[in-house]
């Protein structure tokens, strides 16, 4: 079951990173965050090759620098957004206000879906151009793992990120029938501080400490509560 909202009054509470580690989400953002690294690692380390007879260096992906620039810029900027909700996730607990809360659930709704499909276009991108690539400009099959690797990651990015984006759209659900996204939610621990007492009638009765009742009547026949329990001489 997706873990809902925690409530404002628990907004302000310290950081457990055993909880953090075990929530669904933060799971995969580190899965996603070490596929983008392995993706930028592979092309930038051996995703430029050359034949022997030449000096200057191309793509490995049929010559082609827009699919290794695609690969190598995707995957840092996958990292750092990775880096940055997983910022977010463990600030999340310390936000009381629940409309920068809702912000900031849609913004994870809304990445989540953007690098998935992100990924998917780059998926797309290095399959094509790696099976069209020519055997005779890397007849030394050079880089070859590397660009496999790349391929096969940015595939697998596609299910992290939109797993992501799902669970995210769950937690806005799930906050969304609760109260915390409700205008008039008001913190719990706060309620018994802004609760007025009640106003005393001027008929209840008035309780001696030993929870009997007592009356002191005065000339005019009105019973006077205001004198409490009197002591008895015998």
């Amino acid at each position: 079951m997706v873990q809902c909202y925690r409530g404002a009054s628990r907004a302000a509470g310290a950081f457990e990173p055993l909880a953090f580690i075990q929530q669904p989400h933060t799971g995969l953002r580190i899965v996603s965050w070490l596929f983008s690294l392995v993706i930028f690692g592979c092309i930038a380390n051996e995703g430029y090759i050359n034949r022997p007879d030449e000096v200057e260096q191309f793509c490995i992906f049929n010559r082609n620098q827009n699919a290794c620039n695609y690969a190598v810029s995707m995957g840092s900027l996958a990292f750092l957004c990775c880096m940055a909700f997983l910022a977010l996730d463990a600030y999340f607990p310390q936000i009381s206000s629940v409309k920068e809360r809702k912000k900031a659930v849609l913004a994870d709704v809304g990445t989540s879906a953007f690098w998935s499909f992100v990924w998917f276009v780059g998926f797309c991108f290095l399959a094509n151009q790696w099976q069209v690539a020519k055997p005779e400009d890397n007849p030394l099959r050079s880089g070859a793992d590397a660009a496999r690797a790349a391929i096969t990651f940015s595939f697998f990015s596609i299910f992290t990120w939109a797993t992501q984006a799902f669970l995210a759209f769950q937690r806005y659900k799930l906050g969304a029938d609760s109260a915390l996204f409700s205008q008039d939610y008001t913190d719990p621990s706060q309620d018994a501080g802004t609760v007025p007492y009640s106003s005393y009638s001027a008929g209840d009765a008035l309780e001696s400490p030993g929870g009997t009742r007592s009356y002191q009547q005065s000339g005019d026949g009105v019973f006077d509560g205001s004198a409490g329990y009197q002591r008895q001489e015998y």
